[in-house]
């Protein structure tokens, strides 16, 4: 038998229908389509290139299955098997058009994934890993991805003489720094079912309190005249305001069971006029025990009848109003009947102007400049320190009850005054920005605003802010000792020849207390050397970590001693080049 086909015979001919329906020709035509699909099953069976891993608890370090590992762009997706593995599989050939690869098909080498992230029910991405994922070189074949363990709070609410109440709604706060400093922060809300039971899931390891939200008591219909009766708040372990409740540490994957048992107490109508607001204003209002701030209960603003109103058991109260640049306080005591006064009187936020002495070295006038606005519609080019100043207020109080301020538009081409508007009480830490020099010193009356809190009060005035700008900084360079890579570490950018995760160092400099200075982190590559860079003169300690640390409290000198003996201290000079050479602190 001829075993070449002629396939260009015109199958319309005569003998083109002749061979079409001979045996000859069909069993010719099986064997060819057999050799094509062999041909492609063995082209997907033996990929040339594969991207193999493993998903893992980051704190037992067991194999996690189920977990889908997935790429940012979603073009890339799997499930992991029983032992925690997964596979991709690539072919050298070139995409053709917009394919669409799946986990196990082969793909072309030129669209492998550049990261892979992974995820679980009950895991939580690492929060000190930057990229939230795994960056892959072109040469990796190899890669762990680790997943945290979600903490857990839970518990049961019960109410004495009374079946399981439903729907009792439960706030979480969670310790949080913020530039340097801790303050609590509303972390989560639950509602318990009708068991009682409540649950706060995907917890990240931390500090927290909680506490129960007031709660009427429906089996005392509110009726005129009648006594009405509510559950008041409930801190864990069960006393009775938000400074005396116990911190619960969260670690990754530990479990804390947390029962509450609110009281019921007589509740008293509150009704307090508010003076010079305007019909319609919004006002926010905070109510806290006297003495103890905290959040709790709650009362709200009626803006038709201009005043605050609600409902509070017997205590001493401050209530705090504000909105629309305006503010008041008032304390009241609530003592067996209904409170109609005093009334708060709402003033306007205060103004403070902020005065910058220049002291450069330099005549550099173009750094930082950009476009502002007047009344937020024509822009001008700023001139002076508006070009490369900023000045901000941060409340300086255990929660964020209220904004702080910044600094206000010009009002024409001609205002190049810096003002901070609408300023409310309260205590502020005054943080400065530029992309010129830095802030020397930042005064107010004589209090040293790099170290103390600006104090608003309600009435009187307040001093300008007085900054004084400098640019004769100190340079540092070095070496961070001891880095290699940690395998336990995927956080890392990895080589781009061997496709492993490079070892990672983050350098901060810290201001020791009450010196002078500006927290910095330091530039570090690879290989851990400490990039020449500029900063203020004053007296530092150097830290080197394996990951960053956001949670770091450098401003407060009680957390910063147990880095005592950890790094080096060093003294920076106006002009002075420093080589540090920095142990490395490796993560717990």
């Amino acid at each position: 038998m001829n075993s070449r086909v002629d396939v260009l015979i015109h199958f319309g001919s005569p003998e083109g229908r002749q061979l079409y329906r001979s045996p000859t020709f069909l069993a010719c035509l099986l064997v060819l389509l057999f050799s094509l699909s062999l041909y492609a099953q063995q082209s997907q069976e033996e990929p040339s290139d594969a991207l193999r891993g493993t998903v893992i608890n980051s704190i037992t370090r067991e194999p996690i299955s189920r977990a889908l590992v997935y790429s940012p762009d979603n073009r890339f997706a799997t499930l992991t098997d029983a032992q925690g593995r997964f596979e991709f599989l690539f072919s050298a050939e070139q995409p053709q058009g917009n394919a669409d690869y799946k986990a196990g098909t082969a793909v072309p080498n030129s669209n492998r994934p550049y990261m892979l992230t992974a995820r679980k029910p009950g895991f939580l991405i690492d929060p000190s890993n930057e990229a939230q994922g795994v960056q892959l070189a072109p040469q990796t074949r190899e890669v762990t991805l680790a997943l945290v363990p979600e903490a857990l709070i839970v518990g049961r609410i019960s109410l004495p003489g009374s079946e399981a109440p439903d729907k009792v709604a439960l706030e979480l706060y969670r310790r949080e720094v913020r530039d340097g400093l801790s303050h609590w922060a509303a972390s989560a809300v639950a509602t318990s079912n009708s068991s009682g039971e409540f649950r706060f899931a995907e917890l990240q390891a931390g500090t927290y309190k909680l506490f129960t939200r007031e709660l009427p008591d429906s089996d005392a219909p509110n009726l005129p005249g009648k006594q009405q009766f509510a559950y008041t708040p409930v801190y864990f372990p069960n006393v009775s305001d938000f400074a005396s409740a116990a911190e619960i540490e969260l670690t990754p994957g530990k479990v804390v069971q947390a029962d509450l048992s609110p009281t019921r107490q007589p509740y008293f109508p509150v009704r307090i006029p508010v003076l010079n607001v305007q019909p319609g204003t919004p006002l926010n209002v905070i109510v806290s025990m006297q003495g103890r701030r905290g959040p709790g209960y709650a009362l709200e603003f009626n803006a038709q009848e201009q005043r605050i109103e609600g409902a509070l058991p017997n205590g001493n109260f401050t209530l705090e109003a504000s909105g629309e640049g305006q503010s008041g306080v008032v304390n009241i005591v609530v003592r067996g009947a209904a409170v109609e006064g005093p009334a708060m009187v709402a003033v306007p936020g205060r103004s403070i102007n902020v005065n910058v002495k220049e002291e450069f070295t330099t005549n550099d006038q173009t750094a930082g400049s950009y476009k502002v606005f007047i009344n937020n519609r024509r822009s001008i080019t700023a001139r002076g320190p508006r070009s490369y100043l900023n000045v901000n207020l941060e409340p300086a109080e255990d929660f964020d009850q209220h904004s702080g301020g910044s600094l206000r538009d010009p009002v024409s081409r001609q205002d190049d005054a810096l003002v901070l508007d609408a300023v409310q009480p309260g205590r502020y830490w005054v943080r400065v920005t530029s992309t010129r020099g830095y802030a020397s010193s930042v005064t107010s009356g004589g209090t040293d605003l790099l170290h103390r809190p600006l104090v608003v009060g309600i009435g009187g005035v307040v001093s300008p802010i007085e900054i004084t700008m400098r640019d004769d900084t100190a340079q540092v360079d070095g070496t961070v000792e001891g880095l290699r890579p940690d395998p336990a570490d995927s956080t890392g950018a990895p080589d781009r020849v061997s496709g492993t995760p490079l070892a990672s160092a983050h350098v901060y400099c810290i201001p020791v207390e009450e010196s002078s200075g500006q927290f910095t982190a330091l530039p570090v590559s690879a290989d851990g050397k400490i990039f020449p860079f500029s900063l203020p003169p004053g007296t530092y300690r150097v830290l080197a970590f394996t990951r960053p640390q956001p949670n770091l409290e450098y401003r407060n000198p009680e957390a910063m001693r147990a880095y005592d003996g950890k790094g080096p201290v060093v003294r920076l000079v106006a002009g002075q080049t420093e080589h540090l050479r920095i142990p490395l602190m490796r993560a717990e």
